[in-house]
C-alpha cells in the first residue's frame, strides 16, 4: 500500500502568546515552559528533564508560578480597565518541564516563592548528599554543587547522620557507580530504556534509602553506556577510563568530530599540554543528537601513543623534512613520467582535502583505499568504519567496490609492472600487499603517523598528524560535510598531511603552492562539483549538506 501524507501531519504548530518573567513572546503550542523560557534567554534549573527523554518530573527543581487570563461565565477573558486580560496566579507552583504553554500564559520562574521552594528542594537533595566537593571527580562539572551556589540557600539546617549508601560499584567494564551521590533524577534509567533499548538500570528501596541499581545478573555492557555519564548531573555515574585522571578546569575544549566511523557524531576533545584525556559528544540535530558510542568515544588513546612518527625518515635515517620531501618529490617525479609503474593507495580515513591533493598525485595512476567495516546499529554505528567513504569516492580515490583493486595492485607490484607505491595513512602490509612484495619496490613513500610495518620498509616516510591535530574537514555517510580543529601539537617535523602532499606536488610539478587550509579548499571547491560555493566558514560549526550523488 502507498503511503499517505497529510496536510494535518506536516502541519506546524499554531504560536501561542505567553509571557516570561514580564517578556512576552511566541513559542510553538506544545512547548514546555522550561522551553519557553530558554527561547527568551530565561533559565529554569532542573535535573530530571532533558529534551532526548521522556518527562518524569520527579526532581521538582523546575518549580515555577503559572497564571493565566481570568475567565467570565461566558468563557472569555476579563478585561482590566485598559483593555489588557485580568491575569490569575494560580495557587500552587507547577514543574516547568510538564506544563505546557497555553494561550494567555504567565509564567514568573525567580518570585520570592520560587525562590524558597528552590532552597526546599536543594535543601531536601543535600540531606544524605555526602559533602565532599573537592575530592569528588564531577567537581567542576556539578550541576548540583552548581545550582547550591546559584539557588540554595545559604546554610544548612540538618544535623542529623546522613543515609549511607553503596560507592564504588561496578556496573559494567566502563561506568563505576557511587550511589551516595546519586540523587535519583532517573536520566540514566531512561536513556537506557528509550534510546540504548537495553533496560538494565532501576531504583530499589523506599524514601532515603532508594538507591540505583542494575538489575541482577546484568551488566551496564551497552556500547552506549557512557551516555549515562554525560547524563548524570551529580557524580554518581563516572567513567572509569576518565575516572580521577584530570580535573575539568584545567582542560582545554576542541570542537571535532569522530572518526571512527562515517556517521561523524560530533564531538569534544579535552585536552592539556598537548595531552588529549577524553572525547564527549557535541550537540548537532543532523547528525547524533547529542549522543556517542563508547566506542568512537573512547577511540583517542593513539593521539597521545608515544611512539608517533615524528621525523622524516630516507633510507630508515632521519632526515630534516625539507630534504626528505624535496628528495622524495625528485624520485616521484621520475617515476610519473612512466605512470603506468606507479600506483596509489590512498586513505578513507583523511581529509576532504588531502584526498583531494591525493586524487591530484595519483590521476592517471592505479589508486585504491582500504576498506573497513564493522557492525551497524539503528541508533548511531555506521557499518562502514571509515570516517571519510564518501569523501574517497567523490575525488575517485577509490576503486568501487572500495578495496577491489588492491590485490591488483599487490599483483602488478609481484610481476615487476609496478614499481613505485605511494601509501597515506594505511598499514597496506595487513591487507594484501605483503612485506615481501614492498621490498621489491625500487620506490616506496610512506606518510603516516604511526610506525607502521609498510613505515619500516618504506624508503621515504614523511610524518603526518592525526584528525585532532590539524584542520580540514570530513564528509560523513549522509553526505554532511564538517569540520575538525588542531586541538593538540605533537611537535617535532610532523605536520598535516595535506602540507606533505601539497609539498610532493609542488616538487612533481603537478600543482602550485596552496598558502593555507582556506586557499585549498576554495581550490577544491571550485572543481568539485559537490562543494560549489562552499567555504571554510560556511561549514561551520554544525556542518553542511551535499550531494553525493
Amino acid at each position: 500500500m502507498a503511503e499517505t501524507t497529510t496536510t494535518e501531519s506536516k502541519a506546524v504548530p499554531p504560536m501561542v502568546n505567553v509571557t516570561i518573567n514580564g517578556i512576552k513572546t511566541q513559542v510553538p503550542q506544545g512547548t514546555n515552559v522550561i522551553e519557553a523560557a530558554r527561547r527568551v534567554g530565561v533559565f529554569i534549573p532542573h535535573y530530571c528533564y532533558h529534551p532526548r527523554l521522556s518527562i518524569a518530573g520527579n526532581c521538582r527543581m523546575c518549580l515555577v508560578e503559572v497564571g493565566g487570563p481570568m475567565l467570565g461565565p461566558d468563557r472569555q477573558p476579563i478585561l482590566n480597565a485598559d483593555g489588557t486580560p485580568r491575569i490569575v496566579m494560580q495557587p500552587k507552583p507547577a514543574i516547568g518541564c510538564n506544563t505546557l504553554v497555553s494561550e494567555g500564559m504567565v509564567v514568573v520562574t525567580h518570585s520570592a516563592a520560587v525562590t524558597q521552594m528552590r532552597h526546599a528542594v536543594l535543601e531536601f537533595l543535600l540531606i544524605n548528599h555526602p559533602l565532599d566537593c573537592p575530592i569528588c571527580d564531577q567537581a567542576g562539572e556539578c550541576r548540583l554543587q552548581e545550582f547550591a551556589v546559584d539557588f540554595g540557600a545559604d546554610a544548612s539546617r540538618f544535623r542529623e547522620e546522613k543515609v549511607r549508601k553503596p560507592k564504588k560499584v561496578d556496573i559494567g567494564p566502563r561506568v563505576m557507580l557511587d550511589d551516595e551521590r546519586c540523587i535519583l533524577c532517573s536520566r540514566c534509567i531512561r536513556f537506557m530504556r528509550e534510546i540504548a533499548k537495553d533496560d538494565c538500570l532501576g531504583f530499589i528501596g523506599r524514601g532515603s534509602h532508594t538507591t540505583l541499581t542494575i538489575w541482577p545478573g546484568r551488566k551496564l555492557n551497552s556500547n552506549y553506556s557512557l551516555n549515562t555519564v554525560d547524563l548524570c548531573p551529580v557524580g554518581a555515574l563516572t567513567d572509569k577510563d576518565f575516572r580521577f585522571k584530570m580535573r575539568v578546569w584545567f582542560l582545554k575544549k576542541t570542537r571535532s568530530i569522530c572518526t571512527s566511523c562515517a556517521t561523524g557524531c560530533n564531538t569534544i576533545l579535552w585536552s592539556r599540554e598537548n595531552v588529549v584525556y577524553r572525547q564527549t559528544p557535541r550537540e548537532n540535530n543532523a547528525v547524533n543528537q547529542c549522543w556517542m558510542c563508547d566506542a568512537g568515544r573512547l577511540n583517542y588513546k593513539f593521539i597521545n601513543d608515544p611512539a608517533r612518527l615524528r621525523k622524516a625518515l630516507v633510507a630508515e635515517k632521519e632526515t630534516a623534512y625539507a630534504d626528505a620531501v624535496k628528495q622524495a618529490g625528485a624520485k616521484l617525479k621520475t617515476a610519473l613520467a612512466k605512470r603506468e609503474t606507479v600506483a596509489f593507495v590512498g586513505s578513507a580515513r583523511a581529509t576532504n582535502e588531502e584526498l583531494y591533493l591525493f586524487a591530484k598525485l595519483a590521476k592517471g595512476s592505479l589508486s585504491d583505499c582500504v576498506p573497513r567495516t564493522w557492525p551497524g546499529d539503528d541508533l548511531l554505528v555506521n557499518p562502514a568504519r571509515n570516517p571519510n567513504t564518501a569523501g574517497a569516492r567523490i575525488f575517485g580515490v577509490a576503486a568501487e567496490p572500495m578495496g577491489s583493486r588492491l590485490a591488483e595492485i599487490a599483483e602488478g607490484i609481484k610481476s615487476g609492472k609496478i614499481t613505485t607505491l605511494v601509501v597515506h595513512q594505511e598499514d597496506v602490509a595487513k591487507h594484501g600487499i605483503r612485506a615481501e612484495l614492498l621490498a621489491k619496490l625500487s620506490l616506496l613513500i610512506v606518510i603516516d603517523f604511526k610506525p607502521t610495518s609498510a613505515a619500516q620498509t618504506a624508503h621515504f616516510v614523511l610524518p603526518g598528524v592525526t584528525f585532532a591535530e590539524k584542520r580540514g574537514t570530513y564528509t560523513n555517510a549522509k553526505g554532511r560535510v564538517q569540520s575538525v580543529w588542531p586541538a593538540v601539537n605533537i611537535g617535532g617535523d610532523a605536520r598535516p598531511d595535506w602540507e606533505i602532499l601539497r609539498d610532493l606536488l609542488v616538487e612533481t610539478g603537478i600543482s602550485a603552492n596552496y598558502a593555507d587550509i582556506a586557499a585549498l579548499f576554495a581550490d577544491m571547491a571550485a572543481n568539485t562539483k559537490a562543494f560549489t560555493g562552499l567555504t571554510l566558514a560556511k561549514v561551520g560549526d554544525e556542518g553542511v549538506q551535499i550531494s553525493t550523488s
